[in-house]
């Protein structure tokens, strides 16, 4: 990639509209993040991808000199949009902010994802609703889904950017498997499976998973969008995904809550009003070689913005650090052991 090499295992950072909330990109470099992420239905709507190519690429504009991906933003069309209308030629709906009218169509997320300027874009899809399914409606999501994918890629026209297809199929596996083959037979240079971390127990997304990642080409990335807990990531892992993101991190962290390899402490109780210790021992994060449980636990009591900010910089850290012992573990041939022995430690929680 333009913008550097990518080890996976990788977790990116969600940076929705260009920025990961409360964190600097000189913090998410120096606790190893490789990649961020950005939205293309906000960053259309707010304050434009033209503005930002005018501007140098989203790169140059949140000052941010590693890889980018970007969203398609098909997710955030079917959960924020109002009063959506879909076609086979495009999603009309208006817009969660000041109500205009918003079409975006495959060619138009490429374009606005190409102005972006990202290392990797992701085709438009349709994520159709897990509350109610309907077999016929869930068929239908598929194949324009399809469909979407090949304008996207006869659109496309940046050689530096990749574009990746969205494998949808919600918990029908013959649907999943379907959409990989007829994706796969358009040659992506990369596969996302989307649909997931949207109602279904995480028995079925794992259920649903393996069958559908083995259909995908081992010699190419295949992400798995939005599903983040650790114990979600070290199982997907387990059965052939490359790539994660998730807001867990800094949402948590905003909501006074760290992960550590001991599993997550809530930051508000009493028990850590005068705890000298960090969050987590051995954590070389800024946050742990700083500053004390006592202090965190001042910080959200005072409603203090520097809370959030130094326990999402840790959750981030803590995510960062457990890829890259993934990786090693994958690469020393101990994946099966390590994945045992977190599993047991955490008991299915984290």
């Amino acid at each position: 990639m333009t913008h550097g090499v990518v080890e996976t295992p990788v977790f990116m950072a969600v940076g929705t509209q260009a920025t990961v909330k409360g964190l600097t990109p000189e913090m998410l470099e120096e606790i190893g993040t490789q990649v961020v992420l950005g939205n293309t239905y906000h960053l259309a709507l707010r304050p434009g991808d033209d503005l930002i190519a005018e501007m140098g690429g989203l790169h140059r504009f949140m000052h941010w000199n590693r890889p980018i991906l970007t969203d398609s933003g098909g997710y955030q069309i079917f959960s924020l949009a109002a009063n959506l209308k879909i076609t086979d030629q495009s999603a009309v709906f208006r817009s969660h902010i000041d109500g205009s009218l918003f079409e975006l169509s495959p060619e138009r997320a490429v374009r606005i994802q190409e102005n972006l300027g990202s290392d990797i874009a992701m085709c438009l899809d349709e994520c159709p609703s897990l509350a109610d399914p309907k077999p016929n409606q869930l068929r239908a999501a598929v194949e324009r889904t399809i469909r979407w994918a090949e304008r996207c890629r006869n659109a496309h026209t940046r050689p530096d950017q990749a574009l990746f297809a969205i494998v949808q199929g919600g918990l029908d596996l013959d649907l999943r498997a379907f959409c990989a083959e007829a994706l796969t037979r358009l040659d992506f240079p990369g596969y996302a499976l989307g649909g997931f971390s949207v109602g279904e127990t995480n028995q079925q997304t794992l259920t649903a998973l393996e069958p559908t990642t083995a259909l995908l080409p081992a010699d190419k990335p295949r992400y798995l969008m939005g599903v983040g807990r650790p114990i979600d990531i070290l199982q997907a892992v387990a059965r052939g995904v490359d790539m994660f993101d998730c807001v867990l991190p800094t949402r948590n962290g905003r909501n006074a809550m760290a992960f550590t390899a001991e599993g997550t402490l809530r930051l508000k109780n009493a028990c850590h009003k005068r705890d000298s210790r960090p969050l987590e021992s051995g954590c070389a994060c800024p946050t742990c070689r700083h500053y004390s449980r006592a202090y965190l636990h001042h910080l959200f009591l005072a409603e203090e913005m520097l809370g959030p900010t130094l326990v999402s910089l840790h959750n981030v850290s803590y995510y960062n650090r457990l890829m890259t012992e993934i990786r090693d573990a994958v690469v020393g041939g101990r994946f099966a052991d390590y994945l045992a022995v977190n599993l047991a430690r955490w008991g299915g929680s984290s």
